[in-house]
């Protein structure tokens, strides 16, 4: 619909009398002359062309930024390694028997859980 608006101003610019451009009622076929469909075209064309480009351009921004992102989660999710394992080890003595035996448990697997998405996501972002 945009390549189309916009090929039916540049046909409108480029000749002095307006474009034929018929609609033969809501929601039905719309008819236009060659000259409006071609640009339409030609500018459908130059459309994927800068998008060609700039995708070009980007890709290598793209892969740093990927790995720049997973050393920031690694690093977010190093934190809970810190605040869980700092919990767990407060409670290491009741580890057995003692009233915060599940508590530390908890402490425990959830620092494991951290431990490995952290040290995964630095390991996925080495091998990028």
């Amino acid at each position: 619909m945009a390549g189309r608006m916009a090929g039916e101003r540049l046909s409108a610019a480029a000749s002095s009398p307006a474009p034929q451009v018929t609609v033969t009622g809501a929601g039905g076929p719309a008819t236009t002359s060659p000259s409006v469909r071609q640009n339409a075209q030609k500018a459908g064309v130059a459309a994927a062309s800068v998008g060609k480009g700039m995708g070009g351009f980007i890709r290598p921004f793209r892969r740093v930024g990927g790995i720049v992102f997973l050393e920031v989660t690694g690093a977010f999710f190093f934190l809970f390694v810190i605040l869980f394992g700092n919990w767990a080890w407060k409670l290491h003595a009741d580890y057995a028997y003692g009233p915060e035996h599940s508590k530390f448990l908890v402490y425990v697997v959830l620092t494991a859980v951290f431990l490995y998405l952290s040290l995964s996501s630095f390991w996925r972002a080495k091998r990028k």
